[in-house]
């Protein structure tokens, strides 16, 4: 059977009659309530026997032909989640529920939807902040960016790059920004492009991730490590769909070539060593962003 989507269901049984014949139905969601669309659904009689095998379509709905009366076990399996289990009955019609069927991801930690994901620059942010005078701390935010997302069936498979225009560095201070601009920090005459691609990802606990990645800034190319923690998913007021993320990493300055300092008195220097750096990151399914 082919759906108008272009999707087919396939089953180890005779094709669905005409009619209003109905089998078994069921949704198959994720935790957070997004179809699982490369789920398979495999139905066994008591004795164990398989009775019918149905894929679940575009929406995550599952429909089988019809069912002899009695008790079922129903599976529903997916790449990167873990197997579920539940019974189902099928009245004197052949017809049976089995209500939504909720999959988990195979390590316990959730992602969104697999597919593309572009990076909103309107609704994220990318910041570093340093120490000042071992004091207090002065933090910049990059205000032009790009990125893109794919999240894989299964999580490993995931991949995200992102490029960072090194001269959109704003910390509220013009003689600041343009020191930041030259050769002592950024150099973004040479080299006008951050860029950030990852090389694998892993799992640090329930929605959190590690992802590892080459951080290329300044002319320097170092492997940089991401905390990543996602926050769900959600529609948005243009028809779309959202991920949010929020990540960080420490970065050392002197892994960048970025030495310079001043002594302001013994033991203290004007800038520290190091760089905190936060994204808060909107994401939007497929390739193109909503006018917001």
């Amino acid at each position: 059977m082919m759906h108008s989507n272009g999707t087919r269901n396939t089953w180890d049984a005779a094709p669905r009659p005409a009619g209003d014949a109905r089998g078994l139905r069921a949704v198959v969601r994720t935790k957070d309530g997004w179809p699982v669309r490369h789920a398979v659904v495999t139905v066994t009689d008591m004795s164990g026997q398989q009775v019918v095998r149905a894929s679940a379509d575009a929406d995550g709905a599952v429909a089988t032909p019809p069912l002899r009366p009695g008790a079922y076990t129903v599976v529903v399996t997916a790449i990167g989640y873990a197997p579920a289990a539940s019974t189902a009955i099928a009245t004197a019609s052949g017809a049976a529920e089995a209500g939504v069927l909720v999959l988990a991801r195979q390590d316990g930690a959730e992602l969104p939807p697999p597919g593309p994901w572009t990076v909103d620059p309107a609704h994220s942010k990318i910041a570093a902040t340093a120490q000042h005078l071992g004091l207090s701390s002065v933090q910049g935010r990059f205000s032009a960016f790009a990125g893109h997302i794919d999240v894989g069936a299964r999580a490993e498979d995931s991949a995200v790059i992102a490029q960072i225009d090194a001269a959109s560095i704003d910390t509220g201070n013009r003689t600041r920004d343009d020191h930041l601009r030259s050769a002592d920090f950024l150099n973004v005459a040479a080299h006008p492009v951050i860029g950030y691609r990852s090389t694998g990802l892993s799992p640090a606990g329930l929605d959190r991730w590690t992802v590892h990645g080459l951080l290329s800034m300044a002319g320097v190319s170092r492997s940089v490590d991401l905390d990543l923690s996602y926050l769900g998913t959600g529609p948005d007021p243009w028809g779309g769909l959202r991920a949010a993320f929020r990540a960080t990493t420490e970065l050392r300055r002197e892994d960048f070539a970025m030495t310079y300092n001043q002594i302001v008195q013994a033991g203290i220097t004007l800038i520290g060593a190091t760089l905190k750096v936060e994204l808060d990151i909107q994401a939007v399914q497929g390739e193109r962003i909503p006018e917001a």
